[in-house]
């Protein structure tokens, strides 16, 4: 079973993906970011090329010939057939209102979740699915680590 970080409070979805992103490609971990959504995956890769000044996040689109060497891999369809071969090191970061199809041999899912409403309605559907699927679950407050910098 994969363990499922719920990131809760985020100012916005994908601005707060787009920074922890960037947070985890600086520290070496390779990442699937999924969503059934087109329009939304392309809006992240869109704020991705924009989310610091200072820094390139190397990302391409899973049918990209280069996307076994490229650390960031957007997926939009065939989930299933994409994690195939990947290593269970790589994390997943859903962007969909539902859970993934299938998290494959990947250990850790990631999960943020605004303070829309809509949003958090969705995430606590995809915690209930998760949670009788029998994956190991950890919340954690955004706000909290925002309010620690200040």
């Amino acid at each position: 079973m994969a363990r499922i970080n719920f990131a809760f409070g985020a100012t916005e979805r994908i601005s707060q993906a787009c920074q922890t992103t960037l947070k985890q490609y600086l520290a070496g971990q390779k990442m699937v970011v999924y969503s059934s959504d087109i329009s939304r995956l392309r809006q992240f890769d869109q704020k991705l090329w924009a989310v610091d000044e200072a820094a390139f996040v190397p990302h391409v689109w899973a049918d990209d010939p280069m996307a076994s060497q490229t650390p960031i891999v957007l997926i939009t369809k065939d989930l299933a057939q994409a994690l195939e071969g990947m290593s269970p090191e790589t994390w997943l970061l859903n962007l969909d209102d539902a859970c993934p199809p299938t998290c494959g041999p990947l250990q850790r899912v990631l999960e943020i979740v605004s303070d829309e409403p809509e949003d958090k309605e969705s995430a606590r559907q995809r915690w209930r699915s998760y949670q009788a699927a029998g994956h190991d679950l950890k919340s954690y407050s955004l706000q909290s680590t925002a309010q620690a910098k200040d």
